[in-house]
């Protein structure tokens, strides 16, 4: 489980530093970092459910 959590953490930790890059980006670039930030909050969010998932059949 520690495993998953560890995803977790490491997806929304990428996601905000793509925030973070499209903030200080203009153009193309900009649109990239926030696909890539979007991309990472859904892999977070899918974790975070499938977490949740295993608490749920605990």
């Amino acid at each position: 489980m520690s495993g998953f959590q560890a995803k977790l953490e490491r997806f929304e930790s990428l996601a905000a530093e793509c925030d973070l890059i499209a903030k200080k980006s203009d153009g193309s670039n900009r649109e990239l970092y926030l696909r890539a930030g979007r991309h990472y909050r859904d892999l977070a969010n899918e974790v975070r459910a499938l977490i949740a998932s295993f608490d749920i059949a605990a």
